[in-house]
């Protein structure tokens, strides 16, 4: 998992019931998760949370993702 700036990663697993993207706040705890219909919209979604957590601020993030605070 590649952490951003703000300190939040993102990992996508497929799992016997389908794809799971995960948010991992900074310290190494899943955050949020969200179930993909295929590969390529685990993929997506993925690629867009990567590039919230280069952009935004850690506050900011957690704020979009609705994300508690620790």
């Amino acid at each position: 998992m590649a952490v951003g700036e703000n300190g939040f990663g993102v990992e996508v697993d497929r799992t016997g019931q389908g794809w799971r993207v995960s948010i991992i706040d900074p310290s190494g705890a899943v955050v949020a998760e969200r179930a993909c219909r295929d590969g390529a919209d685990a993929r997506t979604y993925a690629s867009t949370v990567r590039q919230h957590i280069y952009w935004l601020s850690p506050e900011t993030f957690r704020e979009y993702y609705r994300l508690q605070e620790g």
